[in-house]
């Protein structure tokens, strides 16, 4: 499955002349008869864009988390998620970068933010028993598998079809799959329920499978490009959860902060405390609703208050 760096990069050059316009405002962008375009035009006409009033707001909510919980991301950290990031996306990481506007020593101050906002999402994460029941009736623990992915759904019932006829599962992976990954060890995978490398409707299917059965093609929607993938899936060794929630208690408390950390609500709760708590205020007029999300403003639409939370 391809993957993209997903980054707020839509009018950055916008960004950068409106963090430059202060100093050199009457510099000429260009000139003709009659006339002449300078930054201050430009600056103008950009902060009136959408995507720029989006950069500006998370620019500012990035800011504001970084001087919060930075002290809290370490040099460790942010290697590790660039090398994720860079093994993800394979050859062409370095293209996607630079495509995004970024070099690699400003991708990692980008990526120091993007911990520092989680950090601060998880600061304020006070887990419920409610919560760890939720973790509990959406947990499975670790399963082995096998997978094929193949080129389309003809494909897919194809090689069902063989399968059904007694084909092996892992000469067929070897031979016909799509999935690069997992291709040259026969398709074989293990994952649990919170995992990220299979689609949740492939996980879905291959937990309802008990040893050694095949599922019928699993048809994945990728929801970004509307395309279908089709899978087939094979249970190597399925696991029960049982009844002892202690047993997994680590794991538990995991689901649960995540779930709550990706809860729009709670993340909008905690930015608008964060905003409060940092005094921050617009001074541009221009800018005045862009964390409106978050904050409201008096009449005059120079002061910033926070919403009143439940």
């Amino acid at each position: 499955m391809k993957k993209k760096i997903l980054l707020a990069t839509a009018g950055l050059l916008s960004v950068i002349v409106l963090g430059a316009c202060s100093g050199s405002s009457n510099q000429d962008i260009a000139t003709m008869k009659g006339g002449k375009i300078t930054v201050e035009d430009f600056y103008n006409e950009a902060k009136k864009e959408q995507s720029n009033q989006s950069l500006v707001r998370n620019m500012i909510i990035y800011k504001v988390f970084e001087n919060a919980y930075g002290d809290k991301v370490t040099d460790k950290q942010i290697d590790k998620e660039y090398d994720k990031q860079e093994k993800q996306l394979g050859d062409s990481f370095e293209s996607q970068l630079k495509s995004a506007g970024y070099t690699k020593k400003s991708y990692k101050e980008y990526l120091k933010q993007s911990l520092a906002f989680q950090e601060g999402l998880k600061a304020h994460v006070k887990i419920t028993d409610k919560d760890t029941k939720a973790a509990w009736d959406s947990f499975h623990p670790e399963v082995t598998a096998r997978i094929i992915q193949a080129s389309s759904e003809d494909e897919a019932k194809e090689i069902k079809k063989q399968l059904d006829d007694k084909g092996d599962f892992a000469k067929i992976a070897k031979e016909k799959s799509q999935d690069a990954t997992t291709k040259k060890d026969g398709g074989e995978i293990k994952f649990d329920s919170q995992s990220t490398t299979v689609p949740a409707e492939v996980k879905e299917a291959a937990f309802k499978l008990k040893d050694g059965e095949v599922s019928d093609v699993v048809t994945v929607m990728d929801s970004s490009t509307y395309q279908s993938s089709y899978y087939i899936v094979k249970m190597e060794k399925n696991s029960s959860k049982g009844n002892d929630m202690d047993k997994y208690k680590k794991e538990l408390k995991q689901i649960a902060e995540d779930t709550k950390m990706a809860d729009q609500t709670f993340s909008s709760e905690v930015i608008a405390k964060e905003l409060k708590k940092a005094n921050v205020k617009i001074k541009d007029d221009s800018f005045e609703n862009i964390l409106s999300d978050f904050l409201t403003t008096n009449s005059s639409g120079k002061k910033a208050t926070t919403e009143s939370t439940k």
